[in-house]
C-alpha cells in the first residue's frame, strides 16, 4: 500500500454538497492539515448561498470564491460549441469541461497560499476524478494529490450521510433526497439513486430548470440567435454578455421544456452510467450553431467537421483540455468559423426546439441553383455525364460479375 503523503496544507475543490462537506473533517483528522476550501462560480445560483459559513463551520481555516461565469463560457463552454461537439449523441459536456477550469484555478490558489496538496470530492468510479487529475498534472505536477473516496471506508451516499450527521456538519442531502447533481450554466445534471435503474422513468421532481413538456405553454415562442464568426453575441437582435445571453436562454428555454436528455453512457473508467440532464440554453445554442453552419460550410468541411467533433467531444469528456491535440484541434475549428456569421431563427415548443429560419452574408446557398425550375445557372442535362462518371466503378463491378465486359 502506498504511504500517505506527508502534508501540511491542502487545497479542496468544495462545491458545499454531500462529499466535500465531509472531506474537510476527514482530511484534518487522517493528514493532521490545514484545509483550504475553494469554490468556483460556474453558475450555480443559490447553491453558493452561505457557503463560506459552512465551508468554515466544518473546519476549513477560509473560503475562496472565484466567479469564473464568464471565463468558463468563453474560454471552454463556447470553443466546444464551435467545435459541434456532442459526446454519446446527446451530451452538450456541461460537466467535463468544467472541472479543468475548477481545477486550473484551485492550482492557482494553491500554488498562492504555498499549499502542498489537492484534493477533490470524486468518487473512484466517476469520471471527474480524471477531468481533476489530469488537470493538475498538467498544471502541477509536483502537488501531492488526495482523493478521499479512494482512501477512506465510507462506500456509499448513505455512509456518508450518516459520517456527516456524525460530525454534526451541514447538508442538504439526505437519505430521501439521494441524488448527485452537478449544475453549471451549461446543464443541470442529476445522477444516483433510483435512476440507477435506467428503465426507471424520471420522476417529475427530480428536475430543477426545467418544466415538463406536457405543462409547458400551450403557445411557443420563437427567439432569433445571432452568430459572429461561430460565437454568439446577440438575442433577438440585441447585444448581450456570454452570461447574459446564456442566462436569457435557459429561462426561455425551460419555461418551454428544451433540453432534456436521458442518457446512457460510457463513463471512461469503463462502466456504463445513467445520467439525466437539463440543458436548454446549450440545446438552443447547439441547435442554432449547427443550423448556421448548414449554410456556410461547403460540404467537405462540414462533414470534416464533423469526424473533429467526435475527437474533440472524447477529449473535453476524457479530461484532456490541456493537451496540444486540442488546441490544434480548435486551430481548425476556428478556420471554419470564419465565414460561419448570421442569424438563426428558432421555435420553442413544448420540448421541441424547431428551425425556423436561417440567413448569413456568406450563405453558400442559392436559390438559383437549388430551385427545382428553370435556372440560368443549372443544365439539368448535365447531370446525365456526372452520374455515368460517378456510378463508373458501380457498372464495371456489376459486369464483371456478370460475366460480362466493359467497353474500352
Amino acid at each position: 500500500m502506498t504511504a500517505k503523503p506527508k502534508v501540511t496544507k491542502a487545497v479542496l475543490a468544495y462545491s458545499g454538497g454531500l462529499d466535500t462537506s465531509i472531506i474537510i473533517p476527514w482530511l484534518k483528522n487522517e493528514y493532521h492539515c490545514e484545509v483550504i476550501a475553494f469554490a468556483a462560480d460556474v453558475g450555480q445560483e443559490a447553491e453558493l448561498d452561505g457557503l463560506e459559513e459552512k465551508a468554515l463551520q466544518s473546519g476549513a481555516s477560509k473560503l475562496f470564491v472565484h466567479d469564473l461565469r464568464h471565463e468558463f463560457l468563453t474560454e471552454y463552454a463556447f470553443p466546444t460549441l464551435r467545435a459541434g461537439a456532442l459526446y454519446e449523441r446527446k451530451y452538450l459536456l456541461g460537466t467535463s469541461f468544467a472541472r479543468p477550469v475548477i481545477a486550473k484555478h484551485q492550482v492557482e490558489i494553491a500554488l498562492q497560499e504555498g499549499a502542498d496538496a489537492l484534493s477533490h470530492g470524486c468518487t473512484g468510479k466517476g469520471n471527474d476524478q480524471v477531468r481533476f487529475e489530469l488537470t493538475y498534472q498538467a498544471l502541477a505536477p509536483q502537488m501531492a494529490v488526495i482523493a478521499p473516496w479512494r482512501e477512506w471506508n465510507i462506500t456509499s451516499r448513505e455512509d456518508a450521510i450518516e459520517y456527516a450527521e456524525e460530525h454534526m456538519i451541514p447538508i442538504r442531502a439526505s437519505k430521501e433526497n439521494i441524488y448527485s447533481r452537478d449544475r453549471n450554466m451549461w446543464h443541470f445534471s442529476h445522477e444516483g439513486g433510483q435512476l440507477e435503474d435506467p428503465w426507471l422513468t424520471p420522476p417529475k421532481d427530480i428536475f430543477g430548470i426545467t418544466v415538463d413538456p406536457e405543462d409547458a405553454p400551450d403557445k411557443p415562442v420563437e427567439v432569433t440567435l445571432s452568430f459572429e464568426e461561430g460565437w454568439p453575441f446577440a438575442l433577438d437582435g440585441q447585444k448581450m454578455s456570454p452570461v447574459d445571453l446564456v442566462d436569457a436562454l435557459n429561462t426561455i428555454g425551460g419555461e418551454h421544456g428544451v433540453g432534456r436528455v436521458d442518457l446512457v453512457e460510457n463513463r471512461l473508467v469503463g462502466m456504463k452510467s445513467r445520467g439525466i440532464y437539463e440543458q436548454p440554453g446549450a440545446t438552443i445554442l447547439s441547435t442554432a450553431h449547427k443550423e448556421l453552419e448548414a449554410i456556410t460550410l461547403d460540404r467537405s468541411t462540414l462533414h470534416y467537421k464533423d469526424l473533429i467533433a467526435q475527437r474533440y467531444a472524447e477529449l473535453a469528456y476524457d479530461g484532456l483540455w490541456f493537451v496540444p491535440l486540442r488546441e490544434a484541434l480548435d486551430a481548425f475549428v476556428d478556420s471554419t468559423q470564419k465565414t460561419n456569421s448570421g442569424d438563426v431563427r428558432l421555435k420553442l415548443y413544448k420540448g421541441n426546439c424547431i428551425v425556423t429560419g436561417r440567413r448569413s452574408p456568406h450563405s453558400l446557398y442559392s436559390e438559383d441553383f437549388a430551385t427545382f425550375g428553370a435556372s440560368a445557372d443549372y443544365d439539368h442535362s448535365d447531370a446525365k455525364g456526372f452520374i455515368t462518371l460517378f456510378g463508373l466503378p458501380l457498372k464495371v463491378s456489376a459486369l464483371l460479375k456478370a460475366g460480362g465486359k466493359s467497353n474500352d
